[in-house]
């Protein structure tokens, strides 16, 4: 189901990032929620706003690993919160991978304008998400083992 899900989550990902890159110009923002929430079609070529841009290869290096970790990981991995998490680590790193190899680039257009973040993508939600979920399965083990200890 890893890959099933992964592959699930890279279609989304490219799916949305081709519509961007066909039906709008650099630059252009449509409003989905008033202004707190726009599709506003973005290129980044580094990482959340901007940072380490131009360094293609290193983002490349860093997919690839976390790909590897993933599949290695996921053999051994017993929990509901970490086994639902991977396939979206993976399908985000994946998703991501195919811009910087492809255009050096990424392909950004949610624009969450209520606080400052930077412009993201169906793939960055995947991470992002991902992050999330293994976050509270650690700090779930955390509060079991201290409930164990009395």
């Amino acid at each position: 189901m890893l890959y099933v899900w992964a592959a699930l989550v890279i279609a989304l990902d490219q799916l949305s990032k081709y519509l961007i890159k066909t039906q709008m110009e650099i630059g252009q923002s449509i409003p989905v929620f008033g202004e707190l929430l726009r599709i506003t079609s973005h290129r980044n070529p580094g990482a959340a706003w901007g940072l380490l841009a131009g360094q293609r290869w290193l983002f490349v290096v860093i997919a690839l690993a976390v790909v590897i970790g993933v599949i290695y990981y996921a053999r051994r991995v017993q929990s509901g919160f970490v086994r639902a998490a991977l396939p979206l680590l993976m399908g985000g790193a994946i998703g991501n991978l195919i811009d910087r190899i492809a255009y050096g680039e990424v392909v950004d257009f949610l624009d969450v304008r209520v606080i400052n973040y930077p412009i993201f993508n169906v793939a960055d939600s995947a991470i992002v998400i991902a992050v999330g979920l293994i976050l509270l399965d650690t700090w779930l083990e955390f509060r079991r083992e201290q409930v164990s200890k009395g």
